[in-house]
């Protein structure tokens, strides 16, 4: 398998320990932080490592600069789409010399779903520390945290309904808001703000932007004070709460929907994106 970097970006992902927690960081600034498939593998080495840190008994996931994360790469010049990487998260093959449906359902079993199935059962809490975007793909790192923290300038997305498909991949919409919510969230693409998000329940608070940081630390200090065994517990019962209510199988299905429409549109149109890209994507956000 291919380890070439497209682009040679320096550290794509950052961690600090402050005290009992660690804070990782997404550090892609310059592009919002798009998940390119090297900051994924990033992501879930430096969880890996939080998770077995003994001292380590809160995650904070960042992102840095003005954005949590404007999603998944669909265009800059760090994309590596086509590439494979040394580390696998499932037990998935490569997909980079594959073909059709094959190369795309595989690359993102493993990247998208697989990988955030992998960050939501981790032992340890996690908080999401979210500022400005967080669209698309970003919401499925924020989705897989136990907590949300919201800085008041941030606002969350999911506009895939204009390539045609149906949602991201990791597909918890109808389980973090209603089902009637969810369906507006996806026909209409449009923002919800932090305070919206706050009110219908998908986020557990929103703070000053300039207190962002105190108040998801002070959030975190005060779970790492828990017993760490009790608090593991408690996230794993509540998991399988969710998952006895379907949201895996729900989210087994849409992943085979989500796919279907890749594929109508590697047929129908110029590429499995519909021909949207960045640009395009972004003009439809209000």
């Amino acid at each position: 398998m291919s380890a070439e970097a497209p682009v040679d970006e320096g550290e794509l992902v950052l961690t600090e320990r402050r005290g009992a927690v660690a804070v990782v960081t997404m550090n892609r600034p310059r592009y919002r932080n798009a998940q390119n498939a090297r900051m994924t593998f990033a992501l879930d080495a430096a969880f890996s490592a939080a998770a077995a840190d003994d001292d380590v008994h809160v995650i904070v996931l960042a992102g840095a600069g003005d954005h949590f994360s404007a999603g998944h790469d669909i265009g800059t010049p760090g994309r590596d789409i086509h590439k494979d990487f040394a580390r696998v998260a499932t037990q998935y093959w490569p997909h980079e010399d594959k073909a059709g449906a094959e190369a795309m359902y595989v690359r993102e079993a493993e990247l998208y779903l697989g990988m955030c199935r992998r960050w939501r059962e981790l032992p340890k809490p996690t908080i999401a520390m979210v500022q400005g975007a967080c669209i698309a793909g970003g919401l499925m790192l924020a989705w897989v945290c136990d907590l949300i923290v919201a800085a008041d300038d941030a606002f969350f997305a999911d506009p895939v309904l204009r390539m045609g498909i149906p949602g991201v991949e990791y597909f918890a919409h109808p389980f973090v808001m209603s089902p009637r919510l969810a369906k507006e969230f996806l026909f209409t693409g449009e923002r919800m703000s932090a305070e919206r998000a706050e009110r219908i329940g998908m986020i557990n608070r929103v703070v000053p932007r300039a207190r962002l940081v105190e108040e998801t630390l002070a959030v975190a200090d005060r779970i790492a004070a828990m017993p760490r065994f009790g608090v593991a517990l408690a996230k794993k019962a509540i998991n399988q709460a969710e998952d006895r209510m379907g949201m895996r199988d729900v989210m087994d299905a849409t992943y085979a929907l989500h796919h279907l429409a890749h594929a109508h549109n590697a047929l129908t149109t110029e590429d499995h994106l519909a021909g949207q890209d960045a640009k395009s994507m972004a003009k439809g956000l209000k």
